[in-house]
């Protein structure tokens, strides 16, 4: 059996095939395409036109060979939406999370609503770039009177393959607007800070069929569409190849999450003061985790420097220097793009730090950074949930990067297994292909089927 897992990251989408038979997942890249934000008088924005070519591209190219394509399933970054006009429009395109509008935003909700009282509602820890604080940045403007509808991206990007509107739940929990206890929209939360209830579609579990591709989009065929676990986190975590319940994990990409899965919330006054989050996950799991800047400041380092191609020689003299410059990667001041070098050596030079000079110490400092923040989470996530962690698990892009893998293990004084690179994709192919298997059965498929590589605390 073969689905499509849709994978949107913040950087670019890819359209995976992967194929479930008796030697488990195989799993291959059909097309990868950039997703390049833009600026539009000084606001930045996703194109999610962009995006939706290249996943009809990537399905066009995986349906060429005739053999047939049981479902597509999307998954995508969280947080951002976009408001839709009556006729199904788009009001303007998606802001990004990482624009300025938001600044501000997060004190003003909490002049009117408590901290604790959010918490105890949400279950979330407080970010600036959470929907809730995107949105109270429209509630005077324009384009929320005129909506109809808010999609999610991933649920945006369902409705033009399938015209079918609603929300996915895992998506729907990183919004600061669903409540943590019945997993239901907090209507009168909304309609207190001015945000229209109304355009908040209907909610879907993964695995709910989404309907099939519109006719109109040319496919010779009509194939399924199912809301999968679409916050890639969730499909990432889903598809964790842990051989036990006491593991932590890191899903790292651009961000960094690192947390362990639980069976019910921690809403205590010092998890809301730790400032950890309770996402939902796949099954009813929740997700007790807290957002790392990840590797989105080596990434800006290489923009800044046009050396994308040189990262491998860069890693390889980073690894033969001594830990000497620890950032606090989670600062503000790191989460806009531009100039990420410049911003380091201040943050440095601000804060008693040895300032890192050369491209190899930027990057040793980064690394060693981005392990330290990891230990510190973890170690916090454990001691606030009960939790007993025995292994680290980390997937997602990070998993590649064999320096960071051994800081982490490092820092962490527990053994890391790396892998799978492509847990979302894999996580998002899992709630496709089910039938009645458990989570634990679906994780032991991923562990069969995918090259691991376990580090040692040095």
């Amino acid at each position: 059996m073969r689905v499509a897992a849709v994978d949107l990251g913040a950087s670019s989408g890819r359209v995976m095939s992967v194929e479930a038979g008796s030697g488990g997942l195989t799993l291959t890249e059909v097309h990868r395409f950039a997703n390049t934000p833009v600026t539009l008088a000084g606001t930045l924005h996703w194109d999610p036109v962009q995006l939706h070519q290249g996943v009809l591209h990537g399905l066009r190219e995986l349906t060429a060979d005739g053999n047939p394509v049981h479902s597509i399933g999307i998954d995508s970054w969280a947080v951002d939406y976009a408001l839709l006009a009556p006729d199904g429009g788009l009001l303007g395109l998606p802001v990004h999370y990482r624009d300025h509008r938001t600044e501000g935003q997060l004190d003003r909700v909490l002049a009117k609503i408590p901290p604790d009282q959010l918490y105890t509602h949400t279950g979330l820890q407080l970010l600036r770039i959470n929907t809730l604080f995107q949105l109270m940045s429209e509630v005077d403007g324009p384009r929320l009177p005129a909506a109809d509808c808010l999609l999610l991206i991933p649920d945006l990007l369902t409705y033009w393959l399938t015209g079918d509107r609603a929300a996915e739940r895992t998506n729907a929990s990183t919004t600061q607007l669903l409540d943590v206890h019945s997993g239901q929209w907090l209507t009168a939360l909304m309609a207190d800070l001015g945000i229209p209830p109304h355009i908040f579609p209907p909610l879907r579990d993964p695995g709910t069929p989404a309907g099939s591709l519109k006719p109109d989009l040319g496919f010779p065929h009509p194939i399924p569409v199912t809301r999968v676990a679409s916050h890639d986190t969730a499909s990432a975590i889903a598809a964790i190849p842990t051989q036990t319940r006491h593991f932590a994990y890191i899903s790292c990409g651009t961000w960094a999450l690192a947390g362990v899965e639980l069976d019910h919330p921690v809403l205590t006054p010092a998890s809301r003061e730790a400032n950890f989050t309770n996402e939902r996950g796949l099954d009813g799991t929740i997700r007790y985790l807290r957002n790392n800047m990840g590797l989105w400041l080596l990434q800006e380092c290489l923009r800044t420097w046009n050396a994308q191609s040189e990262l491998t020689p860069l890693l390889k003299a980073a690894a033969d220097l001594p830990t000497h410059t620890l950032i606090n990667p989670d600062d503000p001041i790191f989460l806009p793009p531009g100039d990420m070098p410049t911003r380091i050596r201040q943050w440095c030079a601000t804060h008693d730090q040895p300032v890192p000079h050369t491209r190899p110490h930027l990057v040793r400092c980064i690394l060693d950074s981005l392990a330290n923040a990891f230990h510190h989470t973890i170690t916090e996530a454990a001691q606030l949930s009960g939790a007993r962690v025995e292994v680290v698990h980390l997937v997602g892009g990070g998993a590649a990067n064999e320096l960071l893998c051994q800081l982490t293990a490092n820092a962490c004084r527990l053994p890391v297994i790396a892998g799978p690179v492509e847990a979302a994709a894999l996580g998002n192919a899992l709630v496709q292909l089910r039938t009645d298997q458990t989570l634990p059965e679906l994780r032991d498929l991923v562990r069969t089927s995918t090259t691991l590589t376990q580090y040692t605390p040095r």
